[in-house]
């Protein structure tokens, strides 16, 4: 990976901070996405340099810091029914700039690359024995979309029906749907023996990430001269991505995490972002 990258990084989240800062006024947005954009390019500069273990690192120090800080310590409910929540309320902060920057807007340049650096689900969902998936994908895909619309009928319910503190709903709402999110993935992980088995059947947020990630700029490519189809990489990827085919349509090629795992598999160097 080029060590330019992780300067290229650590400026569009100086340049988002200041966007959202002048939009708000809130000065937290400054250092909430300056941590987060210099974590992210402290383990950009890691991979350059060859570090297995960068990943897991800086997805324990986005995610736990998402997790802990901003939801529990904070009282913001992060989830998705975090994000219908204060849009209905009309309240432009909180759980809405993070879906509008990370899972909605953000992916046409970085496609599905939170889920592989920052998710606070994923950071243990990968600390699983099951890297790569031991067994052939499942026609699931249909249980996101149930549970992405039950969400937003549930969140939309609380405000027709006018129920009452709503605010501590949604704290309650955040710690029960985490645990709920992490039984499931564990169990999925190991029934299936795939770490990532709760983000290609489950997870409702990538019913954001899939449109915008079609369109992504950032996609790992394969030089077609340098390709002698062994195939590793295929079998390293822990999404099932057809990356040998630099189609837009190419098999599961919007749920690529950018993990890297296909580029650092190829002996032939043919893989690039």
């Amino acid at each position: 990976m080029d060590i330019k990258a992780p300067i290229i990084m650590e400026t569009i989240f100086i340049a988002i901070a200041v966007i959202v800062y002048t939009l708000t006024s809130n000065t937290f947005f400054i250092y909430n996405f300056l941590y987060i954009g210099t974590a992210i390019s402290l383990e950009l500069f890691l991979m350059a340099k060859n570090k297995s273990y960068a990943r897991n690192i800086i997805m324990l120090a986005v995610g736990s810091y998402i997790l802990i800080y901003v939801g529990i310590m904070g009282h913001e409910n992060m989830l998705m029914s975090g994000f219908w929540y204060y849009l209905f309320s009309g309240v432009f902060e909180a759980a809405v700039i993070h879906y509008l920057i990370a899972k909605i807007a953000g992916p046409f340049l970085f496609g599905r690359g939170w889920c592989g650096y920052a998710c606070w689900t994923a950071m243990i969902l990968d600390l699983l024995p099951y890297n790569t998936s031991q067994n052939e994908r499942k026609n699931w895909g249909y249980v996101r979309y149930i549970l992405f619309a039950l969400i937003f009928c549930f969140v939309a319910g609380l405000f027709i029906f006018k129920v009452s503190d709503l605010d501590l709903i949604m704290f309650y709402l955040f710690i029960i749907g985490n645990i709920i999110y992490y039984a499931v993935g564990i169990v999925l992980a190991f029934k299936l023996k795939d770490n990532r088995a709760f983000c290609k059947y489950v997870c409702p947020i990538t019913v954001f990430l899939k449109i915008s990630s079609y369109f992504s700029i950032l996609r790992v490519t394969v030089d077609k001269q340098k390709c002698i189809e062994c195939n590793k990489c295929i079998k390293s990827c822990p999404m099932d991505v057809d990356m040998m085919n630099n189609s837009k349509k190419r098999v599961n090629g919007t749920e690529c995490i950018l993990c890297l795992e296909c580029v650092h598999s190829c002996k032939q160097d043919a893989l690039k972002v």
